[in-house]
Parts: C-alpha cells; structure tokens; sequence
C-alpha cells in the first residue's frame, strides 16, 4: 500500500497539492443498496409511497451528492464533473434495491469520492423518503467497483458473493 498521502511529513493534514498532475479522463463507478421490509418494498416498487417517486427522488439527491463531495469530505478537491449516471435495480426477491452511480471529469484528481458520496446520497434519501413505515431498513455494501484515469490508471474491485 502506498503512503497516505494527506498527511504531511510533520503528521498534519493537508490537501494534496494536485498543481503539477497531468488533466486526464477520470471516471469512477461506486455501488449498494438497501435492504427492507417487504411491505415497504411493495410501496417503493408499486409507486405507493405517500412522499412521491422515491427512486426520481433519490436520483436527484444522487446526483447532488456528487457534487457537494468537497463540502463534505475535508480534504476532497472541488471537481469540475462532466457526467454523473445513477442507476437503480430493484431485487424484489430480497426487497432490495441496488444503486449504481457513475462519475466522469477531466481533470487532476479522481472521481471516486464523488460516485461514492452520490451512492450513500442516493440510498440515504430512499431511506428518507421511506422511513416512515420502516426504520429498519439497513444501508449496505457501499463500495468502489472501479475507477479509470489518472498515474495509477484502471482499477476494478473484486467480485464478491452475493449477500
């Protein structure tokens, strides 16, 4: 593993100095999902919520999420994005529903936090928008699946067993 790079040789925090890098495409993809009770699954999927179109919602707040990623994350760079994809898959069968966010730029730094802050973004508003007939809903598996671009280049995740 590589050294951290946000600390600085004293042990301080600091924001990586990005000026000299190159501008590259960088792309990245982060995923997860939310688990519920099947009642409330039934609601989200027959469109019968009582806040409206939970997923339209969430898309938006996933959207949102991406670009907001440097006032939440301390260190993060503001990005210029280029593109940001969100997509959704309903797994009735486990009454879970999957999100999938792309984020694209060209520039000096990646684009991972991004897709991961649009991701939890995205789930915690479906979580929002639901809660009040399931509070249990549980939030899972938010991680990176890959990322493009950049000194370091591709980098794609392990496939991992279902849950």
């Amino acid at each position: 593993m590589s050294s951290l790079t946000h600390f600085d040789a004293t042990g301080q925090a600091h924001m990586v100095d990005v000026g000299e890098k190159a501008e590259t495409r960088r792309r990245a993809t982060a995923t997860g999902h939310i688990t519920m009770q099947p009642e409330t699954f039934a609601l989200l999927d027959q469109g019968q919520a009582k806040k409206g179109d939970v997923l339209g919602v969430a898309r938006l707040a996933a959207i949102q999420g991406t670009k907001h990623t440097a006032l939440l994350i301390p260190l993060c760079h503001p990005l210029a994005l280029t593109h940001v994809g969100v997509e959704f898959e309903k797994e009735a069968a486990l009454h879970r529903v999957h999100i999938r966010v792309t984020t694209e730029t060209v520039g000096r730094t990646g684009v991972e936090m991004e897709a991961l802050s649009g991701a939890m973004a995205g789930l915690l508003t479906v979580y929002d928008m639901l809660k009040a007939v399931d509070r249990g809903m549980q939030i899972d598996g938010v991680r990176l699946l890959e990322k493009l671009g950049g000194k370091s280049g591709h980098w794609q995740a392990e496939e991992r067993p279902a849950d």
